[in-house]
């Protein structure tokens, strides 16, 4: 069985981005159309509230976690018109980051 590849996104939302305006997107938009892909087991949205054991600011607003079932599939749904339309909508809300991760298990990968 192939393991599930988790993504996750870091991102700042633009200049003049508001975050409530942005949470009302993702919980209206972004969250429930990337939820309904077939290769999707889960996303959801984290704000980032700070750094454990310090008071300095966190350096990303936002954390993403898209746990993605079947990345072949993913890449086909990813690639359909109404993806397109929601990920030109994100890029205008923030700059992120989208790290590929894969578990670190005693099973050979």
């Amino acid at each position: 069985m192939r393991a599930m590849i988790r993504i996750i996104v870091l991102l700042n939302l633009k200049p003049g981005k508001s975050a409530a305006d942005y949470e009302r997107w993702a919980l209206t938009t972004d969250l429930p159309t990337v939820n309904a892909l077939k290769s999707v087991e889960s996303f959801t949205l984290f704000q980032a509230t700070g750094l454990l054991g310090s008071d300095q600011p966190a350096p990303y607003d936002y954390i993403e976690i898209i746990d993605v079932a079947d990345m072949d599939l993913f890449g086909q749904e990813a690639s359909s018109e109404t993806m397109a339309r929601i990920a030109g909508e994100f890029q205008d809300w923030a700059t992120p980051t989208f790290i590929l991760t894969r578990p670190v298990t005693g099973d050979a990968a």
